[in-house]
């Protein structure tokens, strides 16, 4: 007949229990999975990489505890520095601030009155104060007629000379002609995943200068060319858009690595 396990050979179910908890929080991670870190650490760590452009998902991850909407407001983020980055590099004046502003710093801004319009922002040029830009954030959903015409009514009393439109979903084809039709000036369009990291900044990027209209002359004259002569880039090229340059603008590129050397030369836009 069986007989009772003496008492001191039973476990007990809350060491057991403790010990298996210690257990699996001690056990091997998979391989290639990131090592476990405490919340705290990893918000840390993460305001460390914010100005860094390039995204670690799965630092995101343990940072945006509060889901998909958490997630989009750092897309709306670090899309809304690039666009500021980007009309910095095309010679506007951006306030420094505006430029520094942290992830925290905006998560607490954005939470005051989370309404598309207040990620607009205008800017004038450097040389021309004449010369202004607005880029403006679309809502998220599929941009139709609808929609650009409310951002007409938005900004037609600016007085702008460029727009940019950055979107976070589909663009129909109609809503392209409207914009065609009704706008009387240049409008870049960009997705919101375009500018999550900024492609001006890659390391491997040779340096480009856009030519003035007196330094391309200069150019053309002192090699006796024409602009079609020279090599082109596209104008939906990546660079080009990121500088919002036109047909006919001259980049000048200069290449200074390791495998490419030291080495000038000049791109047409087309």
């Amino acid at each position: 007949m069986d007989q009772p396990m003496p008492s001191s050979q039973r476990s007990s179910p809350s060491i057991a229990s403790a010990e298996s908890t210690a257990a699996s929080s001690t056990a091997p991670m998979p391989k290639g999975a990131p090592a476990r870190v405490p919340a705290a650490a990893a918000a840390a760590a993460f305001d460390d990489v914010d100005e860094v452009p390039e995204v670690v998902e799965w630092m995101a991850s343990m940072v945006d505890r509060g889901g998909r909407a958490s997630h989009e407001v750092h897309s709306l983020f670090l899309a809304r520095r690039t666009a500021l980055e980007m009309l910095r590099d095309r010679g506007y004046s951006v306030p420094e601030p505006e430029l520094a502003r942290t992830l925290t710093e905006f998560r607490a801004w954005w939470a005051e009155k989370p309404e598309m319009r207040r990620l607009s922002f205008s800017a004038t040029f450097a040389s021309d104060h004449s010369n202004k830009v607005q880029f403006v954030f679309c809502p998220p959903k599929p941009v139709n007629i609808t929609t650009i015409r409310e951002v007409y009514s938005q900004i037609e009393e600016e007085n702008l000379s460029r727009l940019i439109l950055i979107l976070q979903g589909d663009i129909t084809s109609k809503a392209r002609d409207c914009i065609k039709e009704i706008f009387p000036f240049k409008v870049d369009i960009f997705q919101v995943t375009e500018l999550l990291v900024n492609i001006s900044k890659h390391e491997l990027k040779p340096k480009h200068e856009v030519l003035t209209a007196e330094e391309k002359a200069e150019l053309l004259k002192k090699y006796n060319l024409e602009d079609s002569r020279l090599p082109c880039m596209l104008e939906n090229d990546a660079v080009a858009r990121y500088y919002g340059l036109g047909k006919g603008t001259i980049v000048k590129i200069t290449y200074d690595g390791e495998l490419t050397g030291h080495h000038v030369t000049y791109r047409c836009i087309f």
